[in-house]
């Protein structure tokens, strides 16, 4: 027995409306919000009306105009999407195709189960509906643990405009090869049948939805590698540069230890007062050097020193309270990670300030019971976007910066730590807290 025509071809336009914008509110709720939930509500209530009331106003349209009617209705939830997310319109448009497949398999499941179980589509209401929540809420639970599954906590969803181009091709795709059949039924591709058209479509659509997925888990994993290749090169740059830091500095202590004896020399010359006092000054300088940056660790001594000559070059200050023996436990790559990115992100903001009385620097390395706690803070009068607990890069090509931080949560990680970021009183305050290893 051959299921009823008018059973496949007229699915309650609002089941689809409902399904569109169930997916719509899954895959935006997976982004970066834009409203508070008391305003998302009634954004999200008039967004499900408008998409169900459309859909069913246009249903008795077919052809060219149905085509336009379906594509009204992806605009309109691209712009739900839009409205919920505070993303760039590339990856609102990448998450709206995405949810407009899986909500097209979601109908067409739906309703070709509800032909199955009723040829004659008159069944109570409670069974009706009963089978229209148990299929949506089904779906949509798996759909959203992939979601949950395939969304790294660090992970920020940046689609570039090849890549949406892509997604938009396999949606398009799949979206005209599950619908062949209704309009071009003579075709080699088109079912002939009630059953087999509603198979297609249904198949089809979860075709769509397994390739769209099969790309968004290969272009997730592709931007994590680079992102964790962009780190290792930030990693061995900031050894090569603590080396060569490392190198500059033991050449200036030499040379400063000969300033000394030549001092020591010069008072046994007969000099006029001014002289004596001059070398006076020069021997007080010397001693300043020797007794700055003196953590008890080596390493952070020649990161802190390097970077507070550069801090005194550009009229930073730069100011430091550390135990750096506690730091016995450490890779010496890991210090010149947590160190350097860190120092280098404060200076960077730092030179930005053009009061150059306000930049001020602070490095505080202590240990608290079984932890050992870094604090850097630096002057920030600015309201900085904090995101998945790291700050909103302001460059433009945010894809490709912003390394800096991770690589920091990174290299605490090995060690068990943890990282965060803050604003306090015009001040940018990271801290990387670590437990102390066992005696």
């Amino acid at each position: 027995m051959n299921i009823p025509v008018v059973c496949i071809l007229d699915i309650p336009r609002y089941y689809t409306g409902l399904a569109e914008w169930m997916a719509c509110t899954l895959f935006a709720y997976q982004l970066k919000p834009r409203l508070l939930k008391k305003q998302a509500v009634p954004v999200s209530i008039a967004a499900l009306v408008t998409q169900c009331i459309f859909l069913s106003v246009t249903d008795h349209l077919s052809g060219a105009l149905w085509i336009l009617c379906m594509m009204t209705a992806v605009l309109f939830m691209l712009l739900y999407i839009f409205l919920l997310s505070d993303v760039p319109w590339t990856t609102a448009a990448y998450s709206c195709i995405r949810a407009f497949m899986v909500a097209e398999f979601t109908a067409s499941l739906q309703w070709q189960v509800h032909c199955f179980l009723w040829p004659d589509n008159n069944p109570p209401l409670w069974q009706r509906y009963g089978l229209l929540l148990a299929i949506y809420a089904s779906v949509f639970l798996v759909v959203g643990l992939l979601e949950r599954c395939y969304r790294a906590r660090d992970y920020c969803l940046v689609i570039a405009p090849n890549e949406l181009l892509v997604t938009a091709i396999i949606g398009v795709a799949f979206f005209a090869i599950s619908n062949l059949s209704f309009y071009f039924t003579g075709s080699p591709f088109s079912g002939q049948n009630e059953r087999e058209i509603m198979n297609i479509r249904t198949l089809v659509d979860l075709g769509g939805i397994a390739i769209l997925y099969a790309y968004h888990i290969q272009r997730s994993e592709a931007q994590v590698r680079k992102e964790l290749d962009a780190i290792q090169t930030i990693l061995e740059n900031h050894y090569a540069q603590y080396r060569l830091s490392r190198d500059t500095i033991e050449l200036i202590n030499r040379k400063y230890h000969d300033l000394k004896h030549q001092i020591t020399a010069l008072r046994f010359e007969s000099d006029p007062a001014t002289r004596n006092q001059w070398l006076d000054e020069m021997e007080e300088d010397i001693r300043t050097y020797e007794a700055q940056n003196k953590t008890g660790n080596t390493v952070l001594d020649t990161l802190l020193t390097s970077k507070g000559l550069y801090c005194q070059k550009h009229s930073i200050n730069l100011t430091v309270v550390a135990d750096g023996k506690q730091l016995s436990f450490m890779d010496v790559m890991d210090i010149c990670t947590i160190f350097g990115n860190a120092l280098d992100n404060a200076i960077e903001y730092e030179l930005k300030l053009e009061d150059k009385s306000k930049r001020m620097i602070h490095v505080t390395l202590i240990s608290q019971k079984k932890f050992l706690l870094l604090q850097v803070e630096n002057y920030c009068p600015d309201s900085l976007k904090i995101q998945d607990g790291l700050p909103v890069t302001t460059k433009a090509d945010s894809r490709n910066h912003g390394f800096g931080l991770k690589s920091i949560r990174y290299a605490a990680q090995k060690y068990g730590g943890s990282s965060s970021v803050s604003i306090e009183n015009d001040r940018f305050v990271l801290k990387v807290l670590f437990p102390l290893p066992q005696s």
